[in-house]
């Protein structure tokens, strides 16, 4: 299978399915929920030269989503006159030096630097979810942060999922407390547009003072970002001090290579980092 997207998804929580959706919009708020919240898929094949352009993103559905998002976010990916160690092998990558606005300042290597396009992926792994893989050597579990791979000097190989293998299944379980969440993205237009920044934060404030907090980072990485520098340097941090969280919001990103082009990224990822803990905590 080249690749696996969901065609039916089903919601499941302590046993009972609290609804099906023949196409699941790809991109969800994230829920308080208690217990394990468990996300069972079917899948349909389709192939790396198949996958939905921009305008069609929102039609995709949780497996394409996790398993690649709405495609490789490069134009020279998709531009076959231009170098693209991704598309063809060790033939180069146009982007380090070409029009690299939107391409990742971490994670990348010099074989390529192409952005994980994905929002629920970025969701998910804020959540420490887990995928259920099934093939011909039975099922096995995985890590979603653990399932993607940076680009090194392989970056046609996106992911751990092994020749006929799919995700069956994404499972969440609750975090400790009662965390809020949320999903701030950060784009270009309204609609139909990919991530120039986007943050998951999951954030337990109780007597407003920041916990146990779990970020994610979307379209600055070659794979959906965890950030455990920003966690440490945000736990104790009161939620509604504004210049705190600022001050906080410096370990994020930590390592950030920026290319000629995308340099805004840094500051605008930490920006948007304040304004999803605040959100999250319940700080308006």
């Amino acid at each position: 299978m080249c690749g696996a997207f969901v065609r039916l998804a089903e919601v499941h929580h302590a046993g009972n399915r609290l609804f099906a959706d023949r196409f699941a919009c790809g991109c969800v708020p994230l829920l308080p929920f208690t217990g394990v919240l468990r996300l069972v898929v079917g899948v349909q094949e389709q192939s790396p030269a198949k996958r939905a352009p921009a305008t069609l993103a929102a039609r995709q559905v949780p497996g394409g989503r996790v398993h690649r998002g709405p495609g490789t976010r490069c134009g020279y990916f998709r531009e076959p006159g231009f170098a693209c160690n991704k598309r063809s092998p060790g033939s180069g990558c146009a982007a380090r030096d070409g029009l690299n606005r939107w391409h990742a300042v971490l994670g990348g290597s010099s074989h390529c630097v192409a952005t994980h396009a994905s929002d629920l992926a970025v969701a998910l792994v804020a959540l420490d979810a887990t995928l259920e893989l099934q093939g011909p050597a039975g099922a096995r579990m995985v890590a979603l942060s653990d399932f993607y791979r940076l680009p090194g000097d392989t970056p046609q190989l996106e992911n751990d999922l092994q020749p006929a293998e799919m995700i069956v299944a994404i499972s969440a379980a609750a975090a400790p407390g009662a965390p809020g969440s949320h999903y701030l993205k950060v784009r270009e237009r309204a609609s139909y547009e990919f991530a120039v920044v986007s943050v998951a934060a999951v954030v337990h404030a109780p007597g407003g003072i920041i916990e146990a907090p779990r970020i994610a980072f979307g379209g600055v990485g070659t794979v959906p970002w965890r950030d455990h520098a920003a966690e440490q340097a945000l736990t104790g941090v009161v939620a509604a001090d504004s210049a705190a969280l600022r001050s906080a919001a410096e370990a994020a990103l930590a390592g950030a290579e920026p290319l000629t082009h995308n340099g805004f990224k840094v500051e605008l990822g930490r920006r948007a980092l304040v304004r999803a803990v605040q959100l999250a905590a319940g700080v308006r």
